[in-house]
């Protein structure tokens, strides 16, 4: 990990959406430690500022890819960025997707809006080792058909079951339309042996997560990606706390356990 931002250069970009692109990096030079899904890195547009991204793809070469929604001065220069153009990273930073406790469970993902793309690179990895894991099952919400992200792909997951629902249908819609939690109703997992990961909105998680607890997962086999304002990334600045939680440091990654007294806590 280091202090300073490392040069990456963009050499592929994709539109995911109207404000979304996902951007595939490749160190111009030194190359940062590995990451792992879950983690984040610290993403600086030279000459803007610097915002935490989670990576949302770890290819094999060594490069990174991160999927960028504009929500701000900052943001807006990195989902543009094209080709070519040289970005910083700092990173590794935070706690992983604990994927070795679910050795042997069925899986359940559900992931919300944007909260996708920290959930992409668990997916992929439980599909590359796929015979380590029980049954599959990926849940996706997104406001309209037109915010969806990494569509194409979700097609071609080998899951035991994929849904994707909507708030705001368009008029070629005919997928279903709904809270994701309705989505539960048609998976196929064993409560007492499954273990579920969520990132999206902070309602939808709360949701989501007492849904499943109710249906019988564990509180500590239900893990939660977490987000406040993240801005040094070691757990310095103390922009990102919540309770005794410093989240760059001690999250984003949290079992519900561990999360749930603490979003229980109003305006903590």
């Amino acid at each position: 990990m280091t202090g300073a931002p490392v040069p990456y250069s963009v050499v592929a970009r994709r539109q995911e959406t109207d404000d979304t692109a996902t951007l595939r990096l490749r160190p111009v030079a030194e190359q940062l430690p590995a990451f792992a899904p879950g983690q984040f890195a610290m993403v600086y547009a030279f000459g803007r500022g610097e915002i935490p991204l989670s990576v949302s793809e770890i290819p094999p070469d060594g490069g990174l890819c991160h999927t960028v929604r504009e929500v701000g001065a900052v943001s807006e220069a990195l989902s543009r960025a094209r080709e070519g153009e040289v970005i910083g990273l700092r990173g590794p930073f935070g706690t992983t997707w604990d994927l070795e406790t679910a050795v042997g469970r069925d899986i359940v993902v559900i992931a919300g809006g944007i909260g996708l793309a920290p959930l992409r690179p668990l997916v992929h990895a439980v599909t590359a080792d796929r015979d380590r894991f029980g049954r599959l099952n990926v849940l996706i919400g997104a406001r309209t058909p037109a915010d969806l992200i990494h569509a194409a792909e979700i097609e071609t997951w080998p899951t035991t079951f994929t849904g994707v629902t909507v708030d705001r249908p368009d008029d070629r819609w005919r997928g279903h339309v709904g809270l994701v939690t309705q989505l539960l109703d048609s998976t196929h997992f064993d409560p007492g042996t499954s273990t579920a990961f969520l990132c999206g909105p902070e309602p939808m998680i709360r949701s989501a997560a007492r849904n499943l607890s109710h249906r019988g997962i564990p509180e500590q086999h239900i893990q939660v990606s977490l987000e406040r304002n993240m801005r040094c990334g070691t757990g310095h600045c103390g922009h990102c706390q919540l309770g005794p939680v410093l989240l760059c440091r001690d999250g984003p990654v949290l079992s519900w356990d561990r999360a749930a007294p603490l979003l229980g806590v109003r305006e903590l």
